[in-house]
């Protein structure tokens, strides 16, 4: 395939370091102040996106939307916005489930072939035990001409083992172990169950072997412009890339 980060040049402008360390700082907030932490992640994602696809009109998918935070950021950027998750808890985070909430399996799209402009996920790839499947399915149920954008968190980054990081460098099965005996109880992201490994490599060669879209970026999601390129390099890349974005049109 092309190299990684190609068309990907209104990203990188505004990939500074200011925005990355802001970012990972927000990170730390994801249990203890979910709205802080979910704000900024929402803004951040519609401020991306916008890079490759105008949003304004378009039918988006969120796949993994969760609360309504995402929905506020979308339909304030002029998309018509609809989001499914496979957690009725995690759709009705802020009350009421809103009209436009879908429950199901990002392996199984409960949506017609070509039916969205867009197909838009975050940080939910790593959660599913078949990761491939659910960026096929995401391609399937995009129009000939819309945008997937597909990111997750890669596991051998700082945040791999969300709350049980840096731990999960030891093993998955491992950290969860300690934070059951730290804590008196499970972690929210359960390795083996709901938390998968999911590497750089393994995006890039799925990214090559699929047939259905163009490749229009892959990109180091959150860290500074100028680390684009260590994606080229194999081991290094797992472990400075810890967050990773694939944008693709389908044919």
């Amino acid at each position: 395939m092309n190299p990684p980060g190609r068309g990907a040049s209104a990203a990188r402008k505004r990939a500074t370091l200011r925005r990355s360390v802001a970012l990972l700082r927000a990170f730390r907030y994801e249990q203890p102040d979910p709205p802080r932490f979910y704000t900024a992640l929402a803004r951040d994602s519609v401020e991306q996106l916008s890079t490759y696809v105008d949003l304004t009109g378009s039918l988006l998918l969120d796949v993994g939307g969760g609360p309504g935070y995402f929905r506020d950021a979308f339909t304030a950027a002029g998309a018509r916005y609809v989001a499914l998750d496979a957690d009725v808890g995690e759709l009705s985070g802020l009350g009421e489930m809103p009209p436009g909430t879908v429950l199901g399996s990002g392996m199984a799209l409960p949506f017609r072939d070509g039916s969205l402009d867009v197909c838009y996920s975050s940080n939910v790839l790593e959660h599913v035990s078949d990761p491939w499947l659910m960026a096929q399915e995401m391609l399937r149920v995009t129009r000939p001409g819309g945008t997937v954008f597909l990111s997750y968190t890669v596991w051998f980054g700082p945040w791999g083992g969300h709350e049980t990081a840096p731990w999960h460098f030891l093993g998955g099965r491992r950290a969860r172990a300690r934070y059951r005996r730290t804590h008196g109880r499970e972690p929210k992201n359960r390795f083996g169950e709901s938390l998968f490994k999911v590497t750089v490599a393994q995006a890039l060669r799925w990214a090559g072997e699929q047939q259905d879209a163009e490749v229009v970026a892959i990109v180091p999601r959150y860290n500074p412009a100028w680390s684009w390129w260590l994606l080229r390099v194999p081991l290094v890349r797992e472990v400075v890339t810890w967050n990773l974005a694939i944008v693709l049109r389908r044919h």
